[in-house]
């Protein structure tokens, strides 16, 4: 069994319980959601996100709690220069893993940060020492922090599996630090998953270790290899290709890895049912779009 989903919406009266149905509507059985706007810090209070009827659902559905990704806000940057930054990136991270663990989640998802004003070795101490004061505030808990690779726009930390080794080994509780792996980002970085996933894995297993691999990240790119622009495309759509990125959904190290959809909508319409179904029957529809658009015009 593979453990499939796509990014959900969390919002309206439902909030939680409406991201499981809309999991549910696509016939995944793993899904990714911020736990509020992630262009900013307003969040609804706890006991508005309807937590247990949520998790009632999701098992009736048979989804479990460690398939749920939690995403953390774009805002925060654990490199800024600015010491007061840096101290509001740990807090507001800190918020956002104390909701995460009431929502029964074990993992958020993080951009490393941006070596914004700095070296990127200082950036990568700067991350790190965030890292570990997040941790030290939320001793209690399990959650991971699932570090991203990172396409590499701008000054992006985590472009390289070598700015990702940087951060862990200098996190002190090495439980609670993982890595997310995102196709896009990476094709994007320069890595080629098109037509060499599994020696990118070998490489990535040598620098990090494919253990701490927590979830993927499954996007096509619309970019060619080492863009560095992270412009995600839909599945088998891009520059990745469908068999490629089916290689990653089916890889036989990462079968209990949770895999996550992020791609665009078409016509407004979001595609990961069409997507899921694809992947599940191992058939590329070259004709999606399309009728999703086709859909979009009939309602």
């Amino acid at each position: 069994m593979i453990y499939l989903g796509s990014h959900v919406s969390m919002k309206g009266d439902k909030m939680y319980l409406g991201s499981v149905e809309e999991a549910i509507s696509y016939n995944a059985n793993a899904f990714m959601v911020y736990t509020g706007a992630p262009q900013n810090t307003r969040r609804k209070p706890i006991e508005a996100l309807k937590i247990a009827e949520a998790q009632k659902l999701m098992q009736k559905h048979n989804i479990k709690l460690s398939n749920v990704i939690i995403h953390a806000p774009y805002i925060m940057n654990l490199a800024n220069p600015s010491l007061e930054k840096r101290n509001f990136a740990i807090d507001f991270l800190t918020s956002e893993i104390k909701r995460s663990a009431e929502m029964g989640a074990g993992q958020i998802v993080v951009h490393p940060g941006s070596a914004v004003g700095s070296s990127r070795e200082q950036a990568i101490i700067w991350i790190a020492e965030g890292v570990n004061e997040v941790i030290k505030k939320t001793k209690d808990l399990k959650v991971k922090i699932a570090l991203e690779t990172m396409a590499g726009k701008g000054n992006e930390v985590g472009r390289t599996f070598e700015e990702l080794k940087g951060i862990i080994d200098l996190v002190k509780e090495k439980s609670r630090v993982s890595v997310c792996f995102d196709t896009c980002h990476t094709h994007d970085s320069g890595y080629d998953i098109k037509t060499g996933f599994r020696d990118v894995i070998k490489h990535f297993d040598k620098v990090v270790g494919k253990e701490y691999i927590s979830v993927f990240h499954i996007n096509d790119s619309k970019n060619e290899r080492g863009s560095r622009k992270d412009r995600h495309e839909n599945f088998g759509f891009g520059e990745i290709g469908f068999k490629a990125l089916l290689e990653v959904v089916y890889h036989e190290d990462f079968t209990q890895i949770p895999k996550i959809l992020e791609s665009p909508y078409v016509d407004d319409k979001p595609p990961y049912k069409e997507e899921i179904i694809m992947i599940k029957e191992r058939k590329f529809n070259p004709s999606m779009k399309e009728q999703i658009s086709q859909k979009a015009e009939e309602k």
